[in-house]
């Protein structure tokens, strides 16, 4: 199954190397089917311990409140996962926690995504325990037919063909104090941590697709809004860019036809909806947008494709 993706049995021994995540993908969802288990990723992170991320456990463990522990899990990224993204969107009472999984374009997602959100999940159980309470869990895939195990493993509502991957808690949560909370040894580990959260060459371009992906379905993917997202200038985000060859605007562009796929496959999406969520106002804006790159309208699109899965709730 290694072979299949790519992948030597070398590299599962070797803890400090980097395996591509398009690879890992593939190898996810290869196991799923080939154990007939539709909910592989999440008993993964059903196995694994709140806090099993290495050096980083002492950092992220011992941070004062919630909110405190995603900002560092996005500040050493390149330590925790470079492909995972992850942003707060705060509410006025709720709190919208969400993940992406940035793979190439065609490569499912699904068991990364699972795995990636029961890890986040497990996480803030370990930081607040009995005091976690979410509100709901949401996935952008459609769900198996069995959901018993997501409803045992998430305690809470799980929500399927949603427009987001993440989970949904109430904004008091993010601020409520960790009872384990050691400003002492979270300096410590940060000493630690520091010279590691190195990021690689051309990890610019994936920092910013990233911050893409999580920003454009709510309307904030501007070139402002990403370098800010990033801690960087605008100026100095455009100048790494050019370096790795690239620019913001073709970034924005390779996302958003990875993320009209998505969305138009996704049958619950009125075609409008799915030109809102891809940044445009008017749908005969983004119907002349998706015409032009994938030489046929949304609908005829929609119509061509055979997976024709219904959305599913619990």
């Amino acid at each position: 199954m290694l072979r299949q993706v790519g992948l030597d049995a070398t590299v599962l021994a070797d803890l400090q190397r980097r395996i591509p995540i398009s690879a890992v993908c593939q190898l996810l969802e290869a196991a799923s089917i080939g154990a007939k288990c539709p909910t592989f990723g999440l008993q993964m992170a059903d196995t694994r311990q709140p806090f099993d991320f290495g050096v980083l456990d002492l950092l992220l463990s011992h941070k004062r409140t919630l909110r405190e522990l995603l900002l560092a899990a996005v500040q050493y990224r390149h330590l925790l996962n470079e492909a995972l993204a992850i942003h707060v969107e705060d509410g006025r009472d709720m709190v919208v926690v969400r993940e992406e999984i940035t793979a190439e374009a065609g490569i499912s997602t699904r068991q990364a995504t699972e795995l990636a959100v029961g890890l986040l999940a497990r996480t803030f159980v370990g930081l607040l325990g009995e005091h976690w309470k979410p509100r709901s869990v949401n996935f952008a895939h459609c769900g198996p037919q069995d959901l018993s195990f997501h409803r045992r493993f998430f305690g809470c509502p799980v929500v399927f063909a949603s427009d987001f991957n993440g989970i949904v808690c109430a904004a008091e949560d993010l601020d409520r104090p960790n009872p384990n909370a050691d400003p002492e040894l979270v300096r410590y580990a940060e000493s630690l941590a520091k010279p590691l959260n190195v990021s690689g060459p051309g990890s610019i371009v994936l920092d910013v697709r990233k911050a893409i992906y999580l920003l454009l379905p709510i309307e904030q993917a501007t070139v402002d809004e990403v370098a800010n997202h990033l801690h960087l200038s605008v100026r100095t985000m455009q100048r790494q860019l050019e370096l790795a060859d690239t620019t913001f605007s073709s970034l924005i562009e390779e996302v958003r036809q990875e993320l009209a796929v998505r969305y138009l496959t996704n049958l619950r999406y009125p075609i409008g909806r799915v030109a809102t969520l891809l940044g445009y106002s008017r749908q005969s804006s983004f119907t002349q947008w998706f015409t032009a790159r994938f030489g046929m309208n949304p609908r005829a699109w929609r119509s061509s494709q055979e997976n024709k899965l219904s959305p599913r709730i619990s």
